[in-house]
């Protein structure tokens, strides 16, 4: 059972007992987009998972909301927990924000992954975006769900498991649209903050992506792993952009094979 509190303004949710592993989510989700690897991880990390700004149970802060804001947020949620070593699994959004955060603060993490994340798109990848965004403003976002669901997720998992998809699509519906338009722009906006900057990222890193992934595709995965010095490249057999969800045994295997082979401190991070 997580532990939920709310810390900086946060929610977040603490479970399990070991090493401290940090999980942020992706646009239009919250913490329990987790869940499902939550078992596996949990039985081993201290987890700790977060609604990012303006997402679930954690507000939208007034004023200029920008990258900068959610990585600061990221700080936040750490200094109030006060992790001085932990892992950092970023999805998707989360990846931009985690590069961002490791680019300032590489010495606080044991290791980071970087999962189905955007990386160094063409002004037509953006501008896709940028125009999703735009008919959501003029139509409202539930025309972005049935999209999203095809991106998202396979056409076979579908068919099986619409139970799972109702359940992301519950999740979107919930969001306000002003707070999901807001985190969306700020992820169409991203690349300027980290492309070309991730050489800087000094721990061990794992850069992973699932091979259908229609959106974050696997080139742009490589293209991350080659800017970071010594990253491992990983990519998913068979999935789309919700691997967590759709594969979330091969997501656990990936992530506790990359945890448990980081160097370790014995006090921190054991």
């Amino acid at each position: 059972m997580a532990d939920l509190s709310v810390i900086a303004d946060s929610r977040v949710a603490v479970s399990g007992e070991g090493p401290p592993l940090v999980l942020v989510h992706g646009v239009g989700c919250d913490l329990t987009m987790w869940d499902d690897v939550m078992p596996a991880l949990q039985a081993r990390y201290r987890v700790i998972r977060y609604d990012t700004l303006g997402h679930g149970e954690t507000p939208l802060p007034t004023g200029e909301v920008t990258l900068q804001t959610y990585a600061d947020q990221l700080e936040a949620v750490r200094a109030g927990l006060g992790l001085e070593r932990f892992a950092l699994v970023g999805f998707s959004m989360g990846v931009p924000i985690s590069q961002l955060f490791a680019l300032k603060n590489s010495s606080k993490l044991a290791g980071l992954v970087l999962m189905n994340g955007v990386y160094d798109r063409t002004p037509e990848q953006v501008e896709a975006i940028r125009k999703r965004v735009r008919q959501a403003r003029a139509q409202g976002t539930q025309i972005l769900v049935d999209p999203a669901m095809d991106r998202w997720l396979s056409p076979e998992f579908r068919a099986a498991r619409p139970d799972q998809e109702a359940r992301i699509r519950k999740r979107m519906a919930d969001n306000k649209p002003e707070n999901f338009l807001t985190a969306y722009n700020i992820f169409a906006e991203a690349d300027p903050w980290v492309v070309g900057k991730l050489g800087a990222i000094d721990c061990p890193t794992l850069v992973t992506t699932a091979q259908n992934d229609p959106g974050s595709v696997p080139a742009m995965s490589q293209a991350m792993a080659d800017a970071i010095p010594g990253a491992r490249l990983e990519i998913m057999p068979g999935l789309r952009h919700m691997p967590m969800i759709e594969g979330p045994n091969v997501v656990s295997d990936l992530l506790v094979n990359f945890l448990d082979g980081l160097p370790r401190d014995g006090v921190v991070w054991r």
